[in-house]
């Protein structure tokens, strides 16, 4: 692991033709109980997950850890029964009445300076707006962390590196597409657990698990493959990345 940044792992399911949603960008929810089952262990190993304002529009809501048995060895380790919850948006432009501000886990918001102001005008008009039911307004983010480059866009080496600081060692990345292609492109990624789901969903505009400009193959990140499990129909894949070094 990186000691200036959290160790950070990908953490997607995707069709045989690689894709993490359908054309219509709509919830992801080919994978199995055996996915999700997955999922919410990689997220239960973790100090905090970092997630796109698209993954979570699309959703709605966030995994939080149900499983007891999870919830009972992250007490043993000395953390609280959820990881943070880290939406990352160079706009901050969410929809504060979604089910995810009522969710049960400590929200942080990465965004930039303009996203900052966004975020919290929004809440002062719908606090306006509600009136006398102002204390039934979401909850704002525990912490809005703002990072930016000379270009306003986010800058995640520095919010990494940041993220350190507050005792995030583990971070684990559930999309979108180009949130990990940003990552990715900043050498930023660690490992990849990858869920090839048995459905093929085509479109050559639904998203992917890395998008962005793409890479050339002689500058393509190199992968290692750890791992390979097949729980029934699907095949569980575990990369690491490979650096200079290796």
């Amino acid at each position: 692991m990186l000691q200036h940044r959290p160790h950070t792992t990908v953490v997607l399911a995707m069709s045989v033709d690689g894709k993490i949603a359908d054309f219509k960008r709509s919830p992801a929810r080919f994978g199995s109980r055996v996915d999700k089952a997955h999922l919410e262990k990689q997220i239960a190993a973790s100090d905090a997950v970092l997630f796109g304002a698209g993954t979570l529009g699309a959703y709605g809501t966030t995994l939080t850890v149900s499983d007891p048995t999870l919830v009972q060895l992250r007490a043993q380790e000395g953390k609280p029964p959820q990881p943070v919850h880290i939406v990352t948006t160079r706009s901050a432009n969410l929809n504060p009445e979604i089910h995810f501000f009522q969710q049960p886990v400590r929200r942080w918001l990465l965004t930039t300076t303009a996203g900052e102001v966004s975020w919290k005008g929004g809440l002062q008009t719908l606090s306006s707006t509600l009136g006398n039911e102002v204390e039934e307004c979401p909850s704002e983010f525990e912490q809005i962390l703002v990072f930016e480059t000379p270009t306003r866009e986010i800058d995640m080496p520095a919010a990494l590196k940041h993220l350190a600081t507050l005792h995030i060692t583990r971070l684990v990345v559930l999309g979108g597409g180009k949130l990990v292609a940003s990552l990715v492109e900043l050498d930023l990624i660690d490992e990849l657990w990858l869920t090839v789901c048995p459905l093929i969903l085509g479109g050559n505009t639904a998203p992917t698990p890395v998008e962005g400009k793409g890479f050339l193959p002689n500058l393509a990140p190199k992968l290692q493959l750890l791992e390979v499990n097949t729980v029934e129909q699907e095949v569980f894949l575990h990369y690491r990345l490979q650096r200079p070094a290796d």
